[in-house]
């Protein structure tokens, strides 16, 4: 009467390894384990210095002058409806400076591109309004350097004239007697000469006869090809743009400059804003 059991002819352990569970377990871990890559230590991220990327500068440089023609160009655009204020060219030359340095000490370009404004004096004797200078490191000598000569609508520079020429000091007069055989487009080419290929004379427009306000240049390490064949002036200059197709950025500009072979004659128009 009642369910008989058959007993077990074997141990149901035996052919069972109580370890093999935690082996399993062990080897079918999720794929997504494998591929992930070990993660530095918190404190190697702070204590890893901030190194620059090689040419990180061209950018910073392209985001000041950025700022700079933005502001500038609101000046050139303004106008009084009563016509008693006109910004004058240095007040214009002012402004472009003033806000380039402000930016570029935000965006520290210092260490890698300095500007060097010129005295009166200066800009009398050399033809140049400053001097970009692109610094090599760690010795902080130039690399290259580009001469700045802000050049404003006529109008502009006729009223300036009328009132400067009885007010500007007797250094300044000493300045314009000893560089009376040269006019100023002259005086900044034989000073960019002086220093070799690695020296880029800038002609900066501040508006142009058919575009009265936007910012122009036109850049080249050999304008001095042009000595003893034609006078340089404003007419040779301007007429730069007359065969040009394209016009470079700022940053092209800088570019340009940084992959050309050592020592060629370069010559590039520029479109600031």
């Amino acid at each position: 009467m009642g369910a008989k059991f058959s007993k077990p002819t074997s141990n149901p352990l035996r052919n069972f390894n109580f370890f093999s569970c935690f082996k399993c377990g062990r080897s079918r871990q999720p794929s997504f384990y494998h591929n992930i890559s070990p993660q530095p230590s918190i404190f190697a991220t702070l204590t890893r210095r901030n190194v620059p990327r090689p040419n990180e500068f061209i950018h910073l440089f392209s985001n000041c002058i950025s700022a700079a023609t933005a502001r500038t160009q609101e000046y050139l655009i303004f106008k009084d409806p009563e016509d008693k204020l006109r910004p004058s060219p240095e007040v214009l030359t002012q402004v472009f400076l003033m806000t380039y340095i402000t930016r570029s000490v935000e965006v520290n370009l210092q260490d890698s591109l300095n500007c060097t404004v010129m005295t009166p004096e200066q800009r009398v004797l050399l033809g140049a309004d400053w001097v970009w200078a692109v610094l090599e490191r760690p010795t902080k000598n130039p690399k290259f350097q580009i001469v700045v000569q802000v050049l404003h609508l006529s109008e502009r520079e006729e009223a300036e004239q009328k009132v400067s020429v009885d007010t500007c000091s007797e250094s300044i007069q000493m300045a314009q007697m000893e560089s009376s055989n040269n006019n100023t487009y002259e005086r900044m080419v034989n000073f960019c000469t002086s220093i070799g290929k690695d020296c880029y004379a800038l002609f900066l427009f501040f508006g142009k006869k058919n575009d009265k306000v936007n910012i122009y240049g036109v850049l080249s390490n050999n304008f001095e090809a042009a000595k003893g064949k034609c006078r340089i002036d404003r007419a040779l200059i301007e007429n730069f743009f007359k065969g040009s197709r394209y016009l470079h950025t700022p940053l092209g500009m800088m570019q340009a400059i940084m992959t050309k072979n050592k020592g060629n004659p370069i010559t590039v128009m520029i479109k600031f804003s």
